[in-house]
């Protein structure tokens, strides 16, 4: 059950990452990959700076930067 309340945060913070950065989401596997990695890249660089969040919130909040980051650096590199 923990992997599908996973996979559904990932999807959410993939969309709302999507239309933040570029007005529209990635579609529902799209949207999932983008969050999932996301989550990844927002706990990492949260812990690197000291700081960690707890629960759904806290981790929907940790995808939605990393999937922002993320975005943003395949903008970089698709130029």
């Amino acid at each position: 059950m923990n992997l599908v309340i996973f996979l559904l945060i990932g999807a959410v913070a993939g969309w709302i990452a999507g239309n933040l950065t570029k007005g529209g989401g990635f579609g529902l596997i799209g949207n999932m990959a983008i969050g999932v990695i996301g989550a990844f890249i927002g706990k990492f660089v949260f812990g690197f700076l000291g700081f960690s969040f707890a629960g759904a919130v806290g981790t929907l909040m940790a995808a939605i930067l990393g999937a922002v980051i993320l975005i943003f650096i395949v903008g970089l590199i698709k130029r």
